[in-house]
């Protein structure tokens, strides 16, 4: 019979009553609680980073998509901040929360400046250039001079190059000094004061804490270490450092001198009695720097604003006294922001060595004796290069690395592939060691350059041990087993050791610079010993072949490579994704700006990085109970 449809269910049995959960206590439940704790931070600092990193990519979309435009009868304004660089050391990310942070690591590339100022001397839409040098940080004097001799292509195709700045040290200047007029604001001046070279010395500090650094050096000027084991200069350091700071002086002088119209005997007294100068001035500087030439005015940058309306530059945006665009907004309005992406056809290819010489594989900005190398090696495979310019800036580094990436100089010559080296502020030590097979070396009367030696490092600890109470013993089975190891006192047989492979590394240096240069070994010897020359210098010596900057050397090498006057170039790096590029353009977005302006920023630690003694860098990638070869080159002037 079926089932009733309308009938009543049979009760459900009765539920258990719920028992409630015992409680747990002790160490158990506290570290449960706090587990639960930082579950709830934990997704709490994903949210917040997730919805951050969201914004910021929407920002950096909205930024990438916009499109730049350049109005007529605009200014193009260069105020570049931080160093003049070769190639960013900074990955994209880093450059971006550096701009939204306000306190990143501040780098413009040389050839940025140069590509803009070279395009905007040929662009009906930009009547003049204004120069901002004031940001501008401390550096070399080779790119500065590159970077001046695109002003003077601006200017002899019949446009102006105003500067106008709150204050002026001598590097900026330099820079300055190429311009038609310099004005300066009344409380600002020209800090010109010549060129020194100190260094930190740690002896003392390592003889308190028992560390043994032993240095093995050939080279009689060799001096990269000597902060290692003397308390002081040498007088051999002091005399080759003053030879190579007078010639960079000279340069200074006589250039300065030629393009502001100033006697260089003049000039010289002027910087030399510079004290006594400010205060018969009663301490304005800008008056100073008027009465010497070095300005042709003094003005706020309100009437400095009010002369460029004055000469007929339109008003601009909202919030900008004249019609401007800047370095970023030009080269994205023209393209060359991504020129070297977009480069196909053959030509010429630039290989940038920048920064220290170490082993393996190393970021964009540094010189790894893998990566580097690779990079020409690809260079040389890839058929749209015709020709390859190796642009060195480098101090140098690790022997080996740097043998690794001349070979790879050698095998592109051997390939039929001319090679032409162009110095920038510094190529010496390692970075003359890369450079010396090239078919032509260029460097700049201001480069610095040569220091062709060696030395290696090898440091011991026991007597800071002992400082602690523990000493080391034990047992080996040969003379040697166990002597490299750093708690023991340096045994005198690694020492001969050690310097043997010294010597016979600084004879490779001195050898290989003789056969590339046509040079015996006696007359290459007799300018090497670790000393260090400028462009000029070198030259002179036989170590350079000519004056001239990387136009030149490009110039050049398309010439050997017969490739014609139009000549492609293209640099070769690492592609960066569609994500990195807009990364690029966030911090210089007009959102972003406008956020800054508002105090709307990150936080300045985010993009702050540790600062340390240069000396110290050595050890960075130094490897404890092994000898360290260096080809290194501390010479770089403030």
């Amino acid at each position: 019979m079926p089932d009733r449809l309308d009938a009543t269910p049979p009760p459900l049995p009765a539920s258990p009553r719920p028992v409630p959960p015992r409680r747990r206590g002790g160490f158990g439940g506290f570290l449960r609680s706090l587990g639960r704790g930082i579950n709830l931070v934990r997704l709490f600092v994903l949210n917040v980073f997730f919805f951050g990193l969201l914004a910021v990519f929407l920002i950096a979309i909205y930024a990438g998509s916009r499109t730049h435009a350049v109005d007529d009868k605009t200014v193009l304004v260069l105020a570049p901040e931080g160093q003049l660089v070769e190639q960013y050391s900074a990955d994209p990310l880093s450059r971006a929360m550096g701009k939204l942070s306000g306190d990143g690591v501040k780098q413009v590339q040389v050839r940025d400046l140069v590509r803009a100022i070279d395009a905007a001397a040929t662009d009906a839409r930009v009547t003049r250039i204004v120069l901002r040098p004031d940001k501008l940080g401390a550096g070399g004097f080779a790119a500065l001079r590159e970077v001046g001799a695109a002003l003077d292509r601006f200017r002899a195709a019949g446009k102006p190059v105003l500067v106008w700045a709150s204050s002026m040290e001598q590097g900026q200047y330099y820079l300055a000094a190429h311009a038609d007029k310099i004005y300066i604001d009344p409380q600002g001046g020209v800090m010109a004061t010549g060129l020194a070279n100190y260094r930190l010395f740690y002896k003392d500090l390592l003889d308190r804490l028992g560390v043994q650094v032993h240095l093995f050096r050939v080279g009689q000027f060799k001096s990269a270490a000597e902060p290692f084991i003397l308390d002081h200069a040498s007088p051999e350091s002091k005399e080759a450092d003053g030879y190579w700071l007078g010639g960079l002086w000279n340069t200074w002088i006589n250039e300065v001198a030629t393009l502001r119209h100033i006697d260089p005997a003049a000039l010289r007294a002027d910087v030399d009695g510079f004290a006594e100068r400010v205060q018969n001035a009663k301490g304005n500087l800008a008056d100073l720097a008027k009465d010497e030439k070095l300005v042709d005015g003094i003005a706020t940058e309100q009437q400095f604003v009010r002369m460029l309306r004055d000469e007929g530059v339109p008003a601009g945006k909202k919030d900008q006294g004249f019609r401007q665009v800047d370095l970023s907004g030009y080269l994205a309005a023209t393209g060359l922001a991504n020129a070297d992406v977009l480069q196909t056809s053959p030509g010429v290819t630039v290989v940038v060595a920048e920064g220290e010489i170490t082993g393996g594989k190393q970021p964009q900005g540094s010189i790894g004796g893998e990566s580097t190398a690779a990079l020409i090696r690809a260079a040389r495979q890839d058929h749209r290069t015709r020709a390859l310019v190796l642009r060195v800036n480098s101090p140098g580094g690790e022997v080996y690395a740097a043998e690794q990436i001349r070979r790879e100089v050698e095998l592109t010559r051997a390939a039929g592939i001319p090679v032409v080296v162009s110095m920038g502020d510094v190529a010496a030590s390692g970075g003359y060691w890369i450079s010396m097979n090239a078919n032509r070396i260029y460097a700049e009367p201001n480069t610095i350059t040569g220091s062709i030696g060696i030395f290696g490092m090898f440091y011991t600890v026991p007597d800071t041990l002992a400082k602690i109470g523990v000493k080391s013993d034990g047992v080996s089975t040969g003379g040697l087993a166990g002597a490299f190891d750093i708690t023991r006192p340096l045994d005198p047989r690694v020492g001969v050791l050690i310097q043997s492979i010294i010597d016979k590394g600084y004879r490779d240096f001195v050898g290989g610079v003789a056969k590339a240069r046509g040079k015996t070994f006696p007359a290459i010897d007799a300018i090497a010993q670790g000393r260090v020359w400028t462009g000029e210098q070198a030259m002179q010596r036989g170590l350079v072949d000519k004056l001239g900057g990387l136009d030149d050397a490009i110039r050049d090498a398309a010439q050997e490579a017969h490739l014609g006057k139009d000549v492609n170039v293209r640099y070769a790096e690492k592609p960066m994704g569609a994500f990195e590029r807009f990364l690029t353009n966030v911090g210089d977005s007009d959102e972003a700006r406008v956020a800054m302006s508002f105090g709307i920023r990150l936080p300045t630690w985010v993009a702050q990085l540790p600062r340390m003694a240069p000396e110290f860098a050595l050890f960075r990638t130094a490897q404890a109970g092994k000898p360290n070869v260096y080809a290194y080159c501390f010479c770089s002037p403030r």
